[in-house]
């Protein structure tokens, strides 16, 4: 006796609850992309098999074999599923070959756009990219800093020094 559960990371909506046994998992008619995925067995069968599953991911392709609720896919880079390979396998038989990166979790990211001079705002900037202008003599007006994927609770603040102002909040 037992089933089969899944869960499903959705473009714009992150991991969804798990779905079990043909309910469908992820979103119809809104055009979002599945990014990754959780399978894992239930009842007694999950103590004669495992669950192993792969998922080809775009710009990254086949990635390896994830088992029994391991993420397989990707998140924080909005790539989306192309292909699923699931199996069934007995316990103590021969598992897939490539077992490890099967989930590729983009970091922590600081993420900076500045208002400059006679060019206002540029593109957003992340981790030690330059943002503003080099040589022209312009300055920066302004600043927007945030945090993405986050892998702990928390944010980021900052101050800046404004002339003729001085310290703002």
């Amino acid at each position: 006796a037992g089933g089969i559960t899944y869960q499903t990371h959705v473009q714009n909506i992150g991991w969804q609850g798990w779905k079990s046994n043909g309910q469908m998992a992820g979103t119809q008619g809104q055009s979002l992309r599945l990014e990754a995925i959780r399978i894992k067995l239930t009842g007694e069968i999950a103590n004669y098999y495992d669950v192993y599953y792969r998922v080809h991911s775009q710009e990254f392709g086949w990635l390896g074999w994830a088992k029994n609720g391991e993420s397989a896919g990707t998140e924080g880079y909005s790539y989306r599923l192309e292909g699923i390979e699931i199996r069934l396998i007995k316990k103590g038989t021969s598992v897939p070959e490539n077992t490890t990166n099967s989930f590729i979790k983009k970091p922590t990211q600081v993420n900076y756009q500045t208002h400059v001079q006679y060019v206002g705002w540029q593109e957003w900037k992340n981790n030690g990219e330059m943002s503003g202008t080099e040589g022209q003599s312009l300055r920066l007006e302004a600043i927007k800093i945030n945090l993405s994927n986050l892998e702990f609770a928390g944010g980021i603040t900052y101050q800046t020094h404004v002339q003729n102002i001085g310290w703002q909040g």
